[in-house]
Formats: C-alpha cells, sequence, structure tokens
C-alpha cells in the first residue's frame, strides 16, 4: 500500500493560486494596462524605448502586469523583422548598490561559462562589459529592476537612460523600467538622474474587494473543482484582503489556506469556517516572521508596547514607552538605547505593520508629535516574543496570555511577575 496517493477532491491545479501563476487575462487592472502598454508602443515603432516608473503597494500587480505586457510585447515584437527585442528583468531585493545590478546585467547577457564575479573590478570596467555586452545583442533592450527602490545609490538609473549621449552606445536602445513600492522613492534621487530619467510614471492604486473578488474568482475556476467551494469564501477572502491594504497576493494565501485546511480535514467544500481558520495559521505566520527578524531592542520595545496596550493606556508617544522600554531592557540586562534609536524601532515595527502610528499636531503650543498602539493580536505577538518574556519576567498584564509559569521565571534575583513600571 502506498504511503502517499493523490488527493484530488479540491484541487484541479493549486499552483494557479501561486505568485508566480501567469493567468492568460490579468483582471482588475484596466485602466493601468491601457497606460503601461501605450508607454511601451514606442517599442513596437522602432523607436527608443521610454523610461517607465511603477509606483505601488506590494501585491497590487506592478510585477504581474509587467510580466504580462512584456509577453505579449516579445510576440508581437517577433512580428517585425526590424524589431529585436531583449528583456533583462533583475529584482534588486538583496542587491545595495549599482555595481551589482551593472554586474548582474553583464551576466545575464553572457553564458554560463564566461561570468563575471560580484566584487574585484574597478566600476568603470563593469561598464565598458555591459555596454559591450549591450552593443553586441544590439536592438532594444528594456532593463526591468524590480524593487528598484532597494538600490542605495542611483548610478545605475543615470548611466543606462544617457549611454547612447555619451557615446557608450551605438546601435543599442535602452529603456528602463523600475518597479517600487516606496512612493517617494524618485523624490530621493539626485537631481540629474532625475533629469536624465525623464520617466513615465504609473501607479498601481490598492486592490478594492470588488477586484480582488474578480482575481479571486479567475484563479478559483482554474484552481479548484466545480462546486468545492461555498458561495461565502471568496467574498470573504477579498473582504479580508481589501482591508489588509488591498494585497491580492495576501487574499489569494488566503484562499490556498483555506482549501489546504479543507484537504487536511476530508471535507469536499471550502467554508467561511477554513477561510477564518485558514487566516489565523497566515497571520501567525507572518508574525513570527516579522518579529523573527528584529533584534533584540526590538523585541523589547514591542514587549513594553504590548503591556501599554493590554493596560488601555494606547496610543502612546515614545516618551511614554521608555520608561518601560528601559526597565525591560535592565531586566535582561541589556543597555537601554538612547531614545533616538529607540524610535527608530518604533518606526521599524511600524513599517512592518505590526504597530500603528498616528501624527498629532497640538499647533504652537504642543507641536507635533507621534502615537503608537499595538496592530496585531497581542496573543500572537506574545506567542512570537516567548524568549524575550521569558528574559524579562511576566508582566501583570500579560498574564493570560502566556503559558509560562510565573514561578520559573526570575527578575531582579527574586521569582515574581513585573506589576512596577
Amino acid at each position: 500500500m502506498a504511503l502517499f496517493e493523490r488527493d484530488t477532491n479540491i484541487y484541479t491545479d493549486r499552483d494557479a493560486l501561486r505568485e508566480d501563476y501567469q493567468p492568460e487575462e490579468l483582471v482588475g487592472r484596466s485602466d493601468e494596462l491601457d497606460t503601461y502598454q501605450a508607454a511601451l508602443q514606442p517599442v513596437i515603432n522602432g523607436e527608443q524605448p521610454d523610461n517607465i516608473f511603477l509606483y505601488g503597494k506590494t501585491g497590487v500587480g506592478k510585477t504581474a502586469a509587467s510580466r504580462y505586457l512584456l509577453a505579449h510585447l516579445r510576440e508581437d515584437a517577433a512580428q517585425f523583422d526590424d524589431i529585436d527585442l531583449t528583456v533583462a528583468m533583475l529584482n534588486c531585493d538583496g542587491l545595495t548598490s549599482s555595481y551589482q545590478v551593472a554586474t548582474r546585467l553583464v551576466n545575464e547577457f553572457r553564458d554560463e561559462t564566461n561570468q563575471i564575479s560580484t566584487t574585484g573590478y574597478p566600476r568603470a570596467s563593469v561598464y565598458e562589459m555591459l555596454w559591450s555586452e549591450f552593443e553586441e545583442a544590439a536592438g532594444t533592450i528594456l532593463v526591468v529592476l524590480d524593487e528598484v527602490d532597494h538600490l542605495e545609490d542611483d548610478s545605475i538609473l543615470y548611466q543606462l537612460p544617457r549611454a547612447r549621449a555619451n557615446g557608450n552606445l551605438e546601435t543599442a536602445k535602452i529603456g528602463i523600467i523600475g518597479i517600487s513600492n516606496d512612493f517617494s522613492f524618485r523624490d530621493d534621487l539626485s537631481p540629474k538622474v532625475r533629469s536624465s530619467l525623464c520617466e513615465q510614471e504609473i501607479h498601481f492604486p490598492a486592490y478594492d474587494a470588488n477586484d480582488l473578488r474578480q482575481i479571486l474568482s479567475q484563479r478559483a475556476n482554474v484552481a479548484f473543482h466545480d462546486d468545492v467551494l461555498a458561495d461565502e469564501v471568496i467574498p470573504l477572502c477579498a473582504a479580508y484582503g481589501a482591508k489588509d491594504a488591498g494585497d491580492a497576493r495576501q487574499s489569494l494565501d488566503l484562499l490556498m489556506s483555506a482549501g489546504d485546511m479543507a484537504r487536511e480535514a476530508g471535507t469536499e467544500t471550502v467554508t467561511a469556517d477554513h477561510v477564518e481558520a485558514g487566516r489565523d495559521e497566515l497571520e501567525r505566520g507572518r508574525i513570527q516572521e516579522g518579529i523573527g527578524g528584529l533584534t533584540e531592542h526590538g523585541h523589547l520595545v514591542l514587549y513594553a508596547l504590548v503591556t501599554l496596550d493590554l493596560e488601555g493606556d494606547t496610543p502612546v508617544r515614545s516618551r511614554d514607552v521608555r520608561p518601560r522600554y528601559t526597565r525591560f531592557a535592565e531586566l535582561a540586562n541589556r543597555d537601554p538605547l538612547v531614545p533616538r534609536r529607540m524610535r527608530d524601532h518604533l518606526s521599524e515595527l511600524a513599517m512592518l505593520g505590526i504597530i500603528s502610528v498616528t501624527e498629532r499636531n497640538e499647533g504652537r503650543r504642543g507641536g507635533t508629535y507621534r502615537e503608537y498602539a499595538l496592530d496585531l493580536d497581542p496573543a500572537l505577538v506574545l506567542s512570537a516574543l516567548e524568549e524575550t518574556v521569558e528574559s524579562v519576567g511576566i508582566h501583570d498584564s500579560v498574564m493570560d496570555f502566556v503559558d509560562i509559569d510565573p514561578r520559573e521565571v526570575v527578575t531582579d534575583g527574586e521569582n515574581a511577575t513585573l506589576t512596577e513600571y
């Protein structure tokens, strides 16, 4: 008897719910696709391509739209004898410098036996190799830089658009497509780079619930057997996705998680209960991952804010978080950070979506300041902070949320819970 057998009661093609699945048609982005297609039109006309920058939060279709349109652009360009199109697509996550991007681009155009290392070459030499590869490829070259806001310098964004004007290229025509989650990325570029790019900007807003229902329905038709999904499943997944910043990836992950829950339970229908269970599971995983990447002081700042939240003292200013954070740091045998560095950790927590931040303006007398509050389930956060709770001690406010026996926690040399801060 086989130990593993195929389970085909729920899914027909589970991979259709994954991020890298490319549907035959993109739904929910008709206006953005029209603008994007128009910006790519010079390629088909045999003209110098425009530089295009896409802006929008994670999961709003920027990369999916690029893959979709560029696939069609390659196919359509192949019908014209005078168009030789090459597309080089790089994800800049993990690449912090223009030098690293340039070496990666060189290797994109070379075979595996002629790759260069990412260190050891003068920058000028790397660019010379890049121009040589571009000239050999000739034709039109589109360089797609996904998550371009990860770059700490903008040299590559100056060099590529000006390569022909500077005499580095004669035949190749270069266009840049930059994809960024950071709406302020362009503002941080140097004036000469902004002038060189002369880019077209396309903004991708967050999906609303109707958009997400279209996307989920399209994928579900491929992924699931007929009549497997209860009527409320897709609207519920879409509603949660719209609430969580309009992120299609999160909605698709939730639908897959619900399907997996139903499959593991051996049922033949995916219901709202499976969606709720799947959401709890995903939320727990995201919190564990986000908090796990924080430093020890980030954990201490978060633990301080959790206790204040459970006492009903949030939203709270950083100056009111500091006394408790300082005490927790001392109990963990760590030197407290200066106030500015502690605020940096609060900003990081807000960026990760673990806490919320609100700007307050009290006018001339009170000035402008920020208030912070926990934005996630305290039980899930404390579960991810288990080691911190053990090292600091159990605050009275969290007694109902932790499984640690307070008699086993030693604080200040005594067996006690923490109350006085």
